[in-house]
């Protein structure tokens, strides 16, 4: 995600709508290390995030002259390309336009209308509820939030009692919305059977190792979870889909004495509740900050015991299932 004290609204980058070539805006300060590569706008790029900061945001923005327009990046990974746009201190505001925004630029993930569409309906949706950043601006290749001075959470904070009970509170809220999406829960497969199939349609290899889909029968297994998931009560809600500690950011400045965001809704969906719990609770266990390969580290040891997914969980108040009426608490 980020490094402390950057503001940081999503995850990573691998693709994006502007070219990339090594050029870094002289005033941006020195990224702290990541295994994560930081992409760098070209100037002509630099010029394209002036043209949308000017159109989008108005005001200072519009008086501001190209060059002077200060472009970082915040961010490198696989989803999407961050970038911290500033306006230069001499250039006074004019009415209530942010004087520092987050650019984001769409990669390989969520590229699709489809996808596009939605995910930006449920990030506007998300800003006026308060539940996330704040949107200036959409665009084919990416769109102006809300720069927010934060930083992402740390594996071993998910388990300190008093952050670990502000973001149930979170994920109450976001499981207890009403949104304008599907409320069949095709997320959870739909996504396994895609990840599959690419397994599937790798090139064939005769190394032992890629012969463990087979081994695992993992057809088979997701046959299984779906019995499973078909026999638990447990309630299909509106579900984050992927709360680690690099989605929750630990604000700098809060408004209120909520001082934890979640972000990157790109996963959101219906889905069954217990998922996005359970899935939380297994995001204690890995570190994605491991330098070395595989770039991550588990700890199985870390799994939250029985008391402390209780204590996680009495935020969260039991809500009927939409399909059965049945209280459920999981």
């Amino acid at each position: 995600m980020a490094a402390d004290g950057t503001g940081v609204v999503g995850g990573g980058a691998g693709g994006g709508g502007l070219p990339k070539d090594g050029l870094q805006d002289a005033k941006c300060p020195e990224p702290i290390p990541n295994r994560r590569r930081a992409s760098s706008l070209s100037r002509d790029a630099q010029r394209r995030a002036y043209q949308w900061c000017r159109e989008y945001l108005g005001g200072a923005w519009r008086r501001a002259r190209p060059e002077e327009l200060s472009v970082c990046p915040v961010s490198g990974g696989l989803s999407n390309l961050l970038f911290r746009c500033s306006l230069p201190n001499h250039v006074p505001s004019v009415g209530g336009e942010p004087r520092e925004v987050l650019l984001r630029l769409y990669g390989a993930i969520l590229q699709g209308v489809d996808s596009l569409v939605l995910e930006s309906v449920m990030f506007a949706i998300l800003a006026e509820r308060s539940l996330g950043p704040q949107l200036y601006g959409v665009f084919p290749e990416g769109r102006l939030e809300q720069y927010l001075p934060s930083r992402p959470l740390k594996t071993q904070e998910l388990r300190d009692p008093v952050l670990s009970g502000a973001i149930a509170t979170r994920m109450a809220r976001f499981h207890g919305m009403e949104m304008p999406f599907t409320k069949e829960p095709r997320w959870l497969f739909g996504t396994m059977e895609r990840y599959l199939k690419q397994i599937q349609d790798l090139p064939s290899t005769s190394l032992p190792q890629m012969n463990l889909v087979e081994m695992y029968s993992l057809k088979d297994e997701m046959n299984s979870l779906r019995k499973l998931l078909d026999a638990t009560p447990s309630p299909v809600v509106f579900c984050h889909n992927d709360i680690q500690e690099g989605n929750i950011l630990l604000l700098s400045e809060p408004d209120s004495d909520d001082n934890l965001m979640l972000v990157d809704f790109e996963y959101s969906s219906y889905n069954y509740r217990g998922f996005d719990i359970g899935n939380h609770f297994c995001e204690w266990v890995y570190d994605y900050t491991y330098e070395e390969w595989p770039f991550y580290k588990a700890r199985p040891t870390d799994y939250p015991t029985r008391e402390q997914q209780r204590c996680r969980r009495v935020r969260s108040s039991p809500r009927r299932n939409r399909r059965n009426g049945k209280k459920n608490c999981c």
